[in-house]
C-alpha cells in the first residue's frame, strides 16, 4: 500500500511511543486487528500524558470538571505486523472550548502504517453537567510535549 497526501508524516511528532505488536493483537494472518490501532492510540496517548508530568489518576480525578472520549478516527495506510516494532505519535493538535483533540500517527520507521485522531471533552462534574474549557494548567503542560 502506498502513503496518501493526507497519510501524517513522523516528523510531525515530538512525542513517540515505541510499542512491539503482540499475537494476541493480530489476525489469523498475523496482522493487527484493526480495532487494535485504537488499543494502540490510548497506549500512547496516556504516555503523552505522562511525558508532560500528568498524573492521570490524581491530576484527572480532582477538580471540578472531568474529560471523556468523545471520538475517534483511523486511516490505515498499510499494516503492522506480529513481533515487529512500532513507534505511536501523538501530539495536541486542537484546543476548543471545551474539548481537546490529539492527532496520532503509526510509524514503521518512516512509514505510515495509520492515521487519525482522538478527540477529548471537558465537562462540570456536578450537575446538571455543562460543558466548560479543559483546565488550563493540564494545557500548559500538554503544549510543552
Amino acid at each position: 500500500m502506498s502513503s496518501k497526501p493526507d497519510a501524517p508524516r513522523r516528523a510531525d511528532f515530538t512525542f513517540l511511543h515505541p510499542l512491539r505488536v503482540r499475537w494476541a493483537e493480530t489476525d489469523p494472518q498475523g496482522i493487527v486487528f484493526n480495532g487494535n490501532y485504537f488499543l494502540y492510540f490510548d497506549v500512547a496517548l496516556t504516555e503523552y500524558w505522562r511525558a508532560a508530568g500528568i498524573d492521570i489518576v490524581n491530576d484527572l480525578s480532582g477538580g471540578e470538571a472531568e474529560s471523556f472520549a468523545v471520538s475517534a478516527h483511523a486511516d490505515y495506510y498499510a499494516p503492522a505486523v506480529f513481533d515487529e516494532m512500532i513507534d505511536v505519535g501523538v501530539r495536541l493538535e486542537r484546543v476548543g472550548n471545551s474539548s481537546m483533540r490529539f492527532a496520532v500517527g503509526i510509524f514503521r520507521g518512516e512509514q505510515p502504517l495509520t492515521g487519525g485522531y482522538m478527540v477529548y471533552a471537558w465537562a462540570t462534574r456536578a450537575e446538571p453537567r455543562t460543558p466548560c474549557p479543559p483546565p488550563a494548567d493540564l494545557l500548559e503542560k500538554l503544549r510543552g510535549v
